[in-house]
């Protein structure tokens, strides 16, 4: 089965588990609505990625591993877009969730999705329990403190904060959990993978920054301008957007680079290249130039 429908239908059955009977009926349709439909998928694709790249010895492991993941990058969009931190309107081209069901639903909501993700490590815990509770301390390092996606959020609220440090928290801790926790669920020799996890994180935080400058807000499905308006580090406004761009293609490289030699490397490699080009597509880049000199 390919990668993302693996992704999906493990999705699918995580969130069918959750909104069963005697779910209050809003607050199911507001988790479905943060989970789908989804984005790129890109930290369970990684995780799956791994996985396979490690022999994939236990790919029901390995499933819960990318699902439990996903959910917790999907409760930290939910909370990211409340009014009381980017008020945001849009999500993947549809309505935020708490503009579609209310703030006080996307608050329970995200903490739905948060116990979920945790609940679904735990359901696949039973043939290999010690892989199962190395999972859980990685992904969960990944997404709390001192040194998660939580932290990473909270430097928003300090009066100063070293912008590497904030990209590397704030997206780049669940990519490195994503390719340690693929590499932990197969048996495989984890901490080899941490370096790609966290190169294509920070690579993408600098990615999103530049897009926030340049992309056009339908296509990207979200507001733009959005860093400047609130006040956040980005590469882009502090050191301008050809900085921003050679250092987006320095930890594309560092990734590439920091694919370990495995029978998987080069599908791990093609599935950077074309991360990156999807996140900014060259002809994007080329426009804008253009427009620079215009």
């Amino acid at each position: 089965m390919a990668a993302i429908a693996r992704i999906e239908d493990a999705l699918l059955a995580a969130v069918a588990g959750a909104i069963g009977p005697g779910c209050p009926p809003r607050l199911a349709a507001a988790l479905r609505h943060a989970v789908f439909p989804g984005g790129a998928r890109i930290r369970p694709q990684l995780c799956l990625a791994v996985a396979r790249a490690c022999g994939d010895d236990q790919p029901a492991l390995a499933d819960a591993a990318g699902v439990a993941v996903e959910l917790l990058h999907c409760a930290s969009l939910v909370h990211d877009d409340l009014p009381c931190f980017d008020d945001a309107p849009l999500r993947r081209g549809q309505a935020s969730v708490h503009s579609a069901f209310g703030e006080r639903l996307a608050v329970l909501a995200g903490d739905a999705l948060i116990v979920l993700a945790s609940d679904t490590l735990a359901r696949a815990a039973s043939d290999f329990p010690q892989r199962a509770l190395q999972l859980m301390r990685t992904i969960h390092a990944g997404v709390g403190m001192p040194a998660g996606i939580v932290a990473g959020q909270a430097w928003e609220c300090e009066p100063r904060v070293a912008l590497r440090q904030y990209q590397r928290l704030k997206t780049g801790s669940l990519f490195a959990a994503a390719t340690v926790a693929g590499a932990q669920a197969a048996g495989g020799a984890c901490e080899d993978w941490r370096a790609l996890g966290e190169c294509l994180g920070e690579a993408y935080q600098v990615a999103d920054d530049i897009r926030d400058v340049i992309a056009d807000p339908e296509h990207l499905g979200k507001p733009i301008g959005q860093d400047v308006a609130l006040g956040r580090p980005s590469v882009a406004t502090e050191q301008g957007l050809d900085a921003a761009m050679a250092l987006f293609h320095r930890l594309v490289a560092a990734a590439v680079a920091a694919v370990p030699a495995c029978r998987g490397a080069p599908m791990l490699r093609a599935l950077v290249r074309a991360e990156s080009e999807r996140l900014v597509p060259p002809a994007l880049w080329t426009e804008q130039r253009l427009r620079a000199v215009a």
